[in-house]
């Protein structure tokens, strides 16, 4: 009798003592979440600036100027990402050329790559595509490059220097074309200039 008493007492104060040991431990620190990096805008760059035409052949000369700009926005963390892991977050852009005499304007759209060489100089490669209003084919008359259809190919490059923080100066060349993916002539734009950055 005795000894199931015992035994009884001991079934009732090992789980007690042990509830008390948990009692007793400081519990362990709960991990906080990394803090959200927001840039409390959609856009995390804009860039402005004047392109001229750069190829003076016959058939593809183009006259006057063209103001350009040009928004970027970033929604994989290109610019926080390092090393080869930058290569599948693009960032995004979207932009427009206007002709100041008669010339092809354009809207494109794309991703863009930038490689930061020092804290202060980058070089940038874009590609995607652009709509235009110039000319088709030869029979429209006008003296601008004959672009075959509406919907062409455009790509850039750019080499800039971060002046500030948030300014920049962009030396920026830029072409446009169907790659003879479309009828007609493909003479092409092919544009160049300095733009102007400010980072949000």
């Amino acid at each position: 009798m005795h000894k199931l008493y015992a035994l009884a007492v001991i079934a009732v104060l090992l789980p007690t003592g042990a509830f008390a040991a948990d009692l007793s431990a400081p519990e362990a620190p709960i991990a906080m979440a990394a803090p959200v990096n927001e840039t409390g805008g959609i856009f995390d760059e804009a860039r402005f600036g004047i392109l001229t035409g750069v190829d003076n052949s016959d058939v593809n000369e183009e006259d006057g100027a063209f103001v350009t700009g040009m928004l970027f926005f970033d929604p994989w963390g290109h610019m926080e990402a390092a090393g080869w892991d930058r290569l599948l977050r693009p960032r995004i852009h979207v932009g427009g050329s206007i002709a100041t005499e008669g010339e092809a304007n354009q809207v494109y759209a794309g991703f863009s790559w930038t490689a930061n060489v020092t804290d202060r100089f980058f070089l940038e490669l874009g590609f995607g595509g652009t709509l235009h209003d110039g000319d088709l084919d030869i029979g429209e008359g006008g003296d601008g490059p004959k672009l075959g259809c509406r919907a062409l190919f455009h790509e850039y490059v750019a080499a800039g220097f971060n002046v500030t923080d948030r300014w920049s100066v962009i030396a920026h060349l830029e072409h446009s074309s169907h790659a003879n993916l479309c009828d007609g002539p493909n003479n092409g734009l092919s544009r160049g200039g300095v733009m102007v950055g400010y980072t949000f």
